[in-house]
C-alpha cells in the first residue's frame, strides 16, 4: 500500500520555466527506472512555478529517491534553473485511487 509521498516545489529563473519544463519531462525516464518510487507526477502550478509529486510503499523507499538520480540532477541544476532553492515536503497519503496510466 502506497502511505508514503513527497512533493517539490520548483519556482523558475525568469526566462527558465522552458528549461525547468523539458528537465521535468526527462525526469520521467529516470523516475520509471526507479523500482521503489511507483507514483511520479511533474507539475506546472503556474507560469513559474513548477512542482513534483511521487509516492511510495515505504520509507526505505522514499529515502532511495531522495538519494537518486533525480534528486541528484534535481540539485546539480538548482542554481541555474531555480529563484530559490527547492522546497521538498515530506507527507503522508491518506488515500489513493488510480484508474489509469499517462
Amino acid at each position: 500500500m502506497i502511505k508514503l509521498a513527497l512533493f517539490a516545489r520548483l519556482d523558475a529563473k525568469p526566462g527558465k520555466e522552458a528549461e525547468v519544463e523539458q528537465f521535468l519531462k526527462a525526469g520521467l525516464a529516470m523516475a520509471r527506472d526507479e523500482a521503489t518510487t511507483p507514483i511520479w507526477f511533474a507539475l506546472r502550478l503556474s507560469p513559474t512555478t513548477f512542482g513534483v509529486f511521487d509516492a511510495f510503499h515505504d520509507e526505505a523507499g522514499r529515502q532511495a529517491h531522495l538519494s537518486g538520480r533525480i534528486a541528484q540532477a534535481l540539485m546539480a541544476k538548482a542554481p541555474e534553473l531555480f529563484a530559490s532553492a527547492p522546497t521538498i515536503d515530506k507527507i503522508e497519503v491518506l488515500g489513493l485511487k488510480n484508474d489509469g496510466s499517462v
